[in-house]
């Protein structure tokens, strides 16, 4: 990659790194599925499978907190799937990006920044092709109403919001504490389980669901499936939320990267 810097212009230096993101999330594209048979619909196989597993074991016994239907379940088990797997895959390829660039910006001048959001990048590009389509049908044939597909796009930005915060928070870490990727496991798994995701929310005890409100992605799954599911128009209440929650983690994130990254050259 051959980058040299542009004028002193802050437009010109914002199309620079526009123009670098663009060849990274390109780059990380083609890596992932170089002689891939699917190639970005994995990311749409991937929840269908797991939601056809739940359903065959917990959708009987769950159908009942989803009026009845099996239908409703595997629907709401398919939404919660769609935004874990895609925080899943984002976070966990961005976390080591920094590290794994050391090469190049130990010899070009980069905005490091740009590593762990051109996996972010990658990850929203498949989203769009792959599973984005399938819930704008979804949402469409339950709601009949454009509001609702429109309303759509607020918690999947609130999704990356809350990917790319995370993304920058560990990538960062991950300087530090190489061994980080082994208890980011471990985080995943726990908010992936506190999530209502093959489980209905009601069955959690009060006690619980005051931790659980803590998981940043709950709101937006919320979100998600009452704007997809409900056959009701957008909660805006619900919308605020999940981007409360995404604007928060970036906040997060964004700050410990900026502070951080004066020390990043030495360790890398």
């Amino acid at each position: 990659m051959n980058f040299s810097l542009p004028s002193n212009s802050e437009k010109a230096r914002m199309w620079w790194i526009w123009e670098l993101f663009s060849v990274l999330v390109r780059r990380n594209l083609k890596r992932r599925y170089r002689g891939s048979f699917l190639g970005i619909y994995w990311s749409l196989l991937s929840p269908v499978i797991m939601t056809g597993l739940y359903a065959a074991i917990f959708g009987t016994a769950f159908s009942s907190y989803y009026n009845n239907s099996t239908l409703n379940y595997i629907l709401a088990a398919f939404t919660g799937l769609v935004v874990i797997n895609f925080f899943s895959s984002a976070t966990s390829q961005a976390l080591v990006s920094v590290v794994t660039s050391g090469s190049i910006v130990n010899k070009i001048k980069l905005p490091l920044f740009v590593f762990p959001l051109s996996f972010i990048g990658a990850n929203v590009f498949q989203l769009l092709l792959g599973v984005f389509p399938l819930l704008l049908v979804i949402t469409l044939l339950i709601s009949h109403n454009l509001i609702n597909v429109i309303a759509l796009i607020v918690p999947l930005l609130s999704l990356v919001l809350v990917c790319a915060g995370v993304a920058l928070l560990t990538s960062a870490l991950f300087v530090f504490f190489r061994d980080l990727p082994y208890f980011y496991e471990l985080i995943t798994f726990l908010l992936w389980i506190s999530s209502p995701i093959f489980y209905p929310a009601e069955i959690v005890p009060e006690e619980v669901k005051k931790i659980l409100i803590l998981n940043p992605l709950l709101p937006i799954i919320n979100s998600i499936r009452q704007i997809c599911l409900s056959g009701n128009l957008p909660d805006v209440m619900l919308m605020l939320a999940s981007v409360l929650s995404g604007v928060i983690v970036l906040t997060i994130g964004a700050i410990a990267f900026a502070l951080w990254q004066d020390k990043f050259m030495d360790l890398l």
